[in-house]
């Protein structure tokens, strides 16, 4: 292909819809497209490592915590995660062909192996229905799902966000464990949304970006 083409790599019907994997050659990065709109890319993964790392951070003190990372994306958090002091790590994830390309496709450059890693288990689920499901409860939940709570691709994701939504994430937490939450643009309102939830020491760390206004990890705890 020319430097400047775009070539679409696969493209599959998904849970909420087409799914499209593409590959830019001019920038040398892989796009996956949800129903047309462009969701992540390899170009830049800071943003995504924050999300993990800073959570990490916020829960100083705790050897080898247990974290969720919703999404699988591309795979910065979680090759981020195995890299780093996490215990147990379980990855949410509802599209197969996601988990497709990094198991047998390019994005597997990306994930770098993690999947692999014995303590890596490979959730195939929605996620508000893994985290409303029950089960033992994580020390970070970190995640990245669409776009962020104020842009979502798909229009059930937004029940994530929702004052319902937000108690199943607080409920799957241990006392004083951590919500990380990435976003392609700053929300106040979300900050709100995480206090009126009953989330403590609630922040948002940003990352600058080339364009635009810069991706933010919103943070908030649960009680002790």
């Amino acid at each position: 292909m020319l430097e400047d083409e775009t070539a679409v790599l696969d493209r599959r019907v998904g849970v909420a819809g087409e799914l499209v994997l593409r590959y830019r050659g001019g920038a040398g990065t892989h796009e996956i497209i949800a129903n047309g709109c462009f969701l992540m890319d390899t170009s830049d993964g800071r943003s995504e490592r924050l999300l993990v790392d800073a959570a990490l951070g916020a829960l100083a003190g705790r050897t080898a915590p247990s974290v969720l990372l919703g999404g699988l994306g591309v795979g910065f958090s979680l090759a981020r995660a195995a890299q780093t002091g996490w215990g147990r790590i379980a990855v949410v994830e509802r599209e197969a062909a996601v988990v497709a390309w990094h198991r047998e496709g390019p994005l597997a450059a990306y994930s770098a192996g993690a999947l692999d890693d014995p303590r890596v288990e490979l959730v195939l689920e929605d996620l508000l229905v893994h985290l409303r499901g029950g089960g033992e409860p994580y020390d970070a939940l970190c995640l990245d799902i669409d776009n962020g709570p104020d842009w979502t691709v798909t229009e059930n994701n937004g029940s994530l966000y929702s004052p319902s939504g937000l108690d199943a994430c607080r409920n799957r937490l241990t006392p004083g464990g951590v919500l990380a939450v990435w976003s392609a643009q700053p929300s106040a309102a979300f900050e709100d949304a995480l206090r009126s939830a009953g989330f403590e020491r609630v922040r948002t760390l940003e990352i600058p970006v080339a364009r635009g206004v810069p991706d933010v990890v919103h943070l908030g705890h649960r009680a002790d």
